[in-house]
């Protein structure tokens, strides 16, 4: 249940919701409030429906609308895989699920061709939305997953990874040189001038905690270990360049760097340092404790001795 403070009152309902569910798009938004999904105090809203301070806004998040994706025989480097469970390490430049401008060449296309296209012996495991995915990395982020094969785990999983009760740590390389430990405790949100970005600069939002220890001093960087107590959408990459450490080669929240071997680093780096090196939760099915590591990535591995010798 949402309050409505005087400050949102100002603001469409959509807008609204977008503050308080970051992760999702004011269009899927937009489509929760089309199908009925959102009250404002206590009756359905629509796109028109007028808030005022102390309202109470109620919404029901709905599954992610379906698309078409299909087998593709993209290869997987694969860590485990049992009936309930597949975990891959991710490279770099592969997205996710199908997306505006992504309608294939994508992890769910992937998995699906692994699965043979058809769901599993608990039938609707393959969901034709985003069939298995629990969680995400950015399509430039490179590092481990689970995905959920039957809807059994996906189901469990969903719960864990909603509550951040399992163990996530993750690789940088930050510009500057970063404190031996920091905790980062914000809100986060969309950044309210640009939509595709997230900030912790924000009013309203949900909590965003990550903890991050220095690994290694660089010339002019430093390489960091970061483990997420939650896991907002880009959240290492918002904490770290709104604390003075942007990550090398980022070029949504860092910009070039003036130092020009960390700029050719960067640029040949070609994306953002960043690599999610280590995935812990006990089984969804078994109980089983279970923890994957993942190592840095040929390009990771490059900039890293590139910066060592300088």
């Amino acid at each position: 249940m949402i309050l409505v403070t005087a400050v949102e009152a100002r603001e469409r309902l959509d807008r609204i919701l977008v503050g308080h569910f970051p992760e999702h798009s004011r269009s899927e938004i937009q489509r929760w409030i089309d199908a009925g999904a959102v009250t404002v105090d206590g009756v359905v809203a629509t796109s028109r429906t007028k808030v005022r301070a102390g309202t109470r806004i109620e919404a029901t998040p709905l599954p992610p609308a379906t698309t078409e994706a299909k087998p593709e025989a993209i290869p997987l480097t694969i860590l485990f895989e049992d009936e309930h469970l597949l975990v891959v390490d991710k490279p770099a430049g592969l997205v996710v699920h199908p997306a505006p401008g992504h309608a294939s060449g994508t992890l769910v296309n992937a998995f699906l061709h692994h699965v043979g296209g058809e769901p599993s012996e608990d039938d609707e495991a393959v969901d034709p939305a985003r069939p298995g995915i629990v969680h995400r990395l950015d399509k430039d982020t490179s590092g481990v997953m689970v995905i959920a094969k039957t809807p059994r785990a996906r189901e469990a999983l969903m719960v864990r990874f909603a509550a951040h009760d399992l163990e996530r740590a993750y690789l940088a390389i930050a510009i500057g040189e970063h404190p031996e430990r920091a905790t980062y405790d914000t809100l986060h949100g969309r950044h309210p001038r640009d939509r595709k970005r997230f900030t912790s600069k924000v009013t309203t939002g949900r909590r965003a905690v990550t903890h991050v220890e220095r690994v290694e001093p660089l010339p002019g960087a430093t390489l960091v270990r970061c483990r997420l107590e939650t896991g907002r959408t880009h959240q290492i990459r918002v904490h770290l360049a709104e604390h003075g450490y942007p990550l090398l080669g980022d070029p949504v929240y860092g910009g070039r760097p003036r130092d020009p071997q960390l700029r050719a680093v960067g640029d040949a780096l070609g994306r953002q340092a960043l690599h999610a090196a280590l995935l812990g939760f006990p089984h969804p099915v078994s109980g089983t404790p279970l923890r994957f590591e993942a190592p840095i990535p040929d390009d990771f591995a490059t900039a890293l001795a590139a910066l060592r010798v300088g």
